[in-house]
């Protein structure tokens, strides 16, 4: 009789709420051994209570990175099939009004933790000869929105880093996808606003008037989904296929904005992809 395969293993970050709560639960029910990971120990002690192995990751914060792939490690046997990176935040606001010092700090957790922890992940996975690092991009990753200038730069950032990553890691059997989500029903943009509040000194800025006009409302008042908002079950559809299909794709395209962005990059000059921006 042959031996049942040994169950697949994956680490999915980000998984105190939207995305990467509905990956780790979607995949657990799936079949797969999910270590799912969040940054405060509340939330693991949460989702431990709901049945996930739940351990404490923060990307700012080598040392817990470090200590949540060895307890992986040790856990696995030194096994992981795959990688979900997807934890992040936003810092809304205009670049002008941006310190450089809130530019860098975004960056630490949006591309830098990524980056570390992917490090971490690729020995195991060249060991074992195979593997597959999915990174959770976004629509902003593609093409840029105002008021939105640190989330699209880490982004932008991420899909050139990812594509590298991926010539690179071809030779070793270890794939590299990007998921590109577009509106999702998430806690991002609450939760961006202890961010914005800390970062961004509106009322200084000349743009004051367009702050309270636009993006005062869109962070504080209460409102309905997004035009085109899709539930993160359809971000988790899209992320079984980039981890069980045979031969993946680079890149996963979720809800029809991020249709419609990836089409116009390529289709328009910049000029005119700008004006529809702008106007949109």
């Amino acid at each position: 009789m042959a031996q049942d395969r040994p169950q697949k293993s994956i680490l999915v970050t980000g998984c105190s709420s939207g995305i990467g709560y509905d990956a780790a639960h979607g995949l657990r029910a799936r079949g797969w051994r999910v270590f799912a990971t969040c940054r405060k120990p509340e939330d693991v002690a949460r989702l431990a209570g709901e049945g996930l192995e739940c351990l404490l990751l923060d990307y700012a914060d080598a040392t817990s990175i470090t200590a949540c792939v060895a307890e992986v490690v040790a856990r696995s046997g030194g096994r992981l099939d795959a990688l979900f990176n997807n934890g992040a935040f936003a810092l809304p606001g205009a670049l002008e009004d941006l310190p450089t010092d809130g530019l860098r700090a975004i960056f630490e957790v949006n591309l830098f933790g990524w980056h570390e922890l992917v490090r971490q992940v690729i020995p195991i996975m060249r060991a074992q000869g195979h593997g597959r690092i999915v990174q959770c991009s976004s629509v902003l990753g593609l093409v840029p929105l105002k008021w939105r200038g640190a989330y699209v730069a880490t982004k932008h950032a991420l899909e050139g880093l990812s594509d590298v990553l991926r010539l690179e890691m071809a030779e070793a059997g270890i794939h590299v996808i990007l998921i590109e989500p577009g509106p999702v029903t998430s806690r991002i943009r609450r939760n961006s606003i202890p961010h914005f509040e800390r970062w961004i000194d509106w009322r200084a800025s000349p743009r004051a008037a367009q702050y309270e006009a636009s993006l005062l409302r869109r962070l504080y008042d209460e409102r309905g989904p997004d035009r085109f908002e899709l539930p993160p079950s359809a971000v988790t559809a899209r992320l079984i296929r980039a981890l069980e299909a045979p031969r993946p794709a680079p890149r996963y395209y979720v809800t029809t904005p991020t249709h419609v962005a990836g089409a116009l990059r390529r289709l328009l000059p910049t000029r005119a992809l700008d004006a529809i921006i702008r106007n949109g």
